[in-house]
């Protein structure tokens, strides 16, 4: 099954915001590391990317800019961006890794449609509200969590139910 996010993976001019930049600054220099040309490149693509992006796909989409940055510069800087707080890596059943960008005060959850692969996010303040409540109960303290929903999206829902008939 070919997982497929909401919306593919773009080739906008983009870059990544102020805030991502001034935090990767800072984890490069704990990190004793440089700045690079490519490295740039790799991050202003990744986060000009729309949905869930394997290391293949941004490969590809950062090759339309500059073909000379391989495989290996655009893993390593996604890692580096993970470090960084500024990625997390996906995993959403097909033994593939996706990358996605994580912005200070932002948060959304997954469905994920087991027919066509598509990866539908949504935000609901109830649920997470919900989610705080039941472990303050239990004495939990929340750091981070993910929430996943298996299923059919819409489309593959109307397809399983097949065509319908006027009476």
């Amino acid at each position: 099954m070919q997982m497929a996010s909401k919306q593919p993976p773009s080739t906008r001019r983009g870059h990544a915001p102020p805030d991502a930049r001034a935090r990767l600054a800072e984890h490069l220099a704990r990190a004793g590391l440089k700045r690079s040309r490519a490295r740039d490149v790799v991050v202003d693509t990744f986060f000009a990317a729309a949905g869930h992006v394997s290391a293949e796909e941004l490969t590809e989409l950062v090759r339309r800019r500059e073909p000379g940055i391989g495989f290996t510069t655009v893993y390593r800087a996604l890692k580096l961006l993970v470090a960084a707080g500024l990625a997390a890596e996906r995993q959403f059943g097909d033994g593939r890794a996706r990358w996605e960008p994580v912005l200070a005060g932002e948060h959304h959850d997954h469905f994920i449609c087991t027919t066509c692969g598509v990866i539908l996010e949504f935000e609901d303040d109830e649920i997470e509200a919900l989610q705080l409540a039941v472990a303050r109960r239990h004495g939990f303290q929340v750091t981070s969590h993910r929430m996943e929903l298996l299923g059919r999206c819409a489309a593959c829902a109307r397809a399983a139910r097949g065509p319908t008939f006027p009476a």
